[in-house]
């Protein structure tokens, strides 16, 4: 069966996505409201009965606002750390707590969902815990990266064996400097556990882009300090500069912040 995956939304608001088959489907982060998944999920012909689990990146806000209330009121397990979990559980913005849906992972343990098999693996974030998920469904390899601040030699064993990247562009440099974010919240962000840069990402997909890449979504862009555009152009340029085209030897999109994307279907 073939592999379909969808954002639901990609930016420092709230993220969510969606990646399944004809059948059903995994649920990576719940940082928007409930009934903006559902009624995301019933435009795009995905039953919402059909989500077999939700795996949970880490415990800040604008990835985890929905995930009690998926777990305990509609009994899809929620796949994460023992930390994680816990950070989750202590946060203000998560109201219903998660007890009877948790499921605890390890990193670099593989476990299977049907027939998705799922490795988490270590990232440099601060959350309570952090990490990204690789994902394997037939011969298809998909990584998720969404908040890190730099990519580690872990990071990067894991993102070089993607068919299909998620990967944070999360702001464009000279913007943050210039921009109104107090001086505490800027250094936060460009700490090496905060988060990637347009500039820093373009860097790492230049220097490690191979012939099995064939999709990248760059995600979590900021509001106030980063553009689409921006964060497209500069991946984009860094990929001509070593000979790949985009459009014909990779393809590149930028997801959107606040709305859904494309529903992709991979063979």
């Amino acid at each position: 069966m073939s592999l379909r995956f969808m954002s639901l939304a990609s930016g420092s608001s709230g993220n969510c996505y969606y990646l399944g088959n004809n059948e059903y489907g995994l649920l990576i982060d719940a940082g928007i409201g409930i009934r903006t998944i559902k009624k995301t999920l019933k435009e795009n012909s995905i039953a919402f009965e059909k989500i077999i689990g939700l795996l949970i990146t880490h415990d800040h806000a604008d990835h985890i606002k929905s995930a009690g209330c998926l777990g305990e009121k509609y009994g899809i397990p929620v796949y994460t750390t023992s930390d994680i979990l816990a950070g989750m559980n202590r946060s203000y913005c998560m109201s219903e707590k998660i007890y009877s849906a948790g499921r605890i992972i390890h990193k670099e343990v593989e476990f299977a969902l049907c027939d998705f098999v799922i490795t988490a693996f270590e990232v440099p974030h601060d959350g309570s815990d952090n990490v990204g998920y690789f994902v394997r469904y037939g011969n298809h390899n998909f990584a998720f990266a969404t908040d890190l601040g730099h990519i580690t030699e872990r990071v990067a064993r894991y993102l070089c064996q993607a068919n299909y990247l998620v990967i944070e562009a999360n702001y464009d440099e000279e913007m943050l400097q210039q921009g109104s974010y107090p001086y505490y919240l800027k250094k936060r962000i460009f700490n090496d556990h905060g988060h990637m840069s347009n500039a820093a990402t373009a860097e790492f997909l230049a220097n490690n882009i191979n012939e099995h890449l064939r999709y990248i979504f760059l995600c979590h862009l900021s509001r106030e300090n980063n553009h689409p555009e921006l964060a497209y152009k500069t991946v984009e340029y860094s990929l001509y500069q070593q000979g790949i085209r985009v459009g014909k030897d990779v393809q590149l999109i930028a997801l959107k912040r606040n709305h859904a994307s494309e529903y992709y279907e991979f063979e």
